[in-house]
This record gives structure tokens, C-alpha cells and sequence, in this order.
């Protein structure tokens, strides 16, 4: 009963208010249709979306939308129910945004991770570690050798190397082959120093 004495309540003041507006005082008649439809708009979009700034947010919106486009001066028109209508579809509109947006978020994160190579805290740190030990090795080397594995490692080809180092073509094969000879030989002695 209570409820039904409300909706009545309402429904005469939503055609008071429609009166109002057709007899030119639309600013007064919007500032009614706010201030008795506005906590209604807002819980209705607080419940839809789950956050009240973006509740708050689209309930702004569904005004906005009633003060520029509503068609007050018609005699069937509801506010109440035009309200409802475009709160509740601005409301669904956020929602799906939200969705695909979360899902090219997702989509573009695993896409990041997969081509990017990252590894876990294990492997990185094992990787600076054979780093920090190799640089080790090549301080400890001939400089010669260690120029050339460093060359090789970079990329070089054997008459590239030749030319850097001012080398015959025909011996940077065997000066390379000793010096990564040389390379394993103290790159496993200072493993097992450091074990």
C-alpha cells in the first residue's frame, strides 16, 4: 500500500512537472525531475556498474541527456520511465566497455609477456651471474683472444675480425678455436673456485 501511494505521489508530480514545462518554465521543471529522480538514477547505476564515481558519472550523463533532448512538452511523456530507460542502457554501455577493454588489455598484456622472452627471477639472475663470470674470463684472458671471441660473439665475420684486428683470414679460425679453448678451460676452473 505504502508503495503504491508512492508511485502515485510520484506519477503526480512527474505530471505536474511535465505541466511546467509546457507552460514555459523548463528550468524548474528540469530542477524537479533532479532532485526527485535523482537518488533513484544514482542507485540504479551504483547497483549496474558497481562503482559509485562511474555511477555517479553516468547518472550526470542520463540528466545531461534529459535537459537536451527529453521531450518534456509531450502530454504521454514519463520521466520517470525515459530516466530509467537511458540510465539503465548508459549503464549497460559502461559495462561493455569496460569488458572489451579489459579483454584488449589482457589480450595485448599476454602478447607483451609472450614476445618479450621475460624470465623468471631465477633465470635472470642465473643469466647475470654466467655474464658476471664470462667478463671475468675475458679480464683474466690474452687481450688478443678475448678481442676475438668478443668480436665473433658480436656478430663478426671471420674477414671482419681479420680487418679489425689486423689478422691474415686464414688464421683468425685457429686463433679463435684456442681462444674459446682458453675461455672454457678458466670459465670452468672459476665455477668451481666459486663453488
Amino acid at each position: 500500500m505504502l508503495i503504491k501511494s508512492m508511485i502515485d505521489s510520484m506519477k503526480k508530480l512527474d505530471r505536474e512537472v511535465v505541466e511546467n514545462t509546457r507552460t514555459g518554465s523548463i528550468s524548474l521543471a528540469f530542477e524537479s525531475l533532479f532532485v526527485e529522480h535523482w537518488a533513484h538514477v544514482y542507485r540504479l547505476l551504483c547497483r549496474l556498474v558497481g562503482d559509485p564515481a562511474e555511477a555517479e558519472d553516468l547518472a550526470l550523463e542520463t540528466f545531461v541527456r534529459l535537459y537536451q533532448k527529453a521531450p518534456l512538452r509531450q502530454n504521454d511523456f514519463n520521466p520517470g520511465g525515459w530516466l530509467h530507460r537511458v540510465a539503465t542502457n548508459l549503464g549497460l554501455h559502461s559495462i561493455r566497455s569496460w569488458k572489451r577493454r579489459e579483454r584488449y588489455e589482457l589480450d595485448a598484456g599476454k602478447y607483451a609477456l609472450e614476445e618479450s622472452g621475460t624470465k623468471s627471477p631465477a633465470e635472470i639472475l642465473a643469466r647475470e651471474e654466467e655474464q658476471r663470470l664470462a667478463r671475468l674470463v675475458l679480464a683474466k684472458m690474452n687481450e688478443r683472444q678475448a678481442q676475438l671471441l668478443i668480436l665473433r660473439h658480436g656478430g663478426f665475420s671471420y674477414k671482419e675480425i681479420a680487418e679489425t684486428l689486423k689478422l691474415s683470414p686464414a688464421s683468425v679460425g685457429p686463433l679463435l678455436l684456442r681462444a674459446e679453448r682458453e675461455f672454457e678451460k678458466q670459465y670452468r676452473a672459476l665455477t668451481l673456485e666459486e663453488a
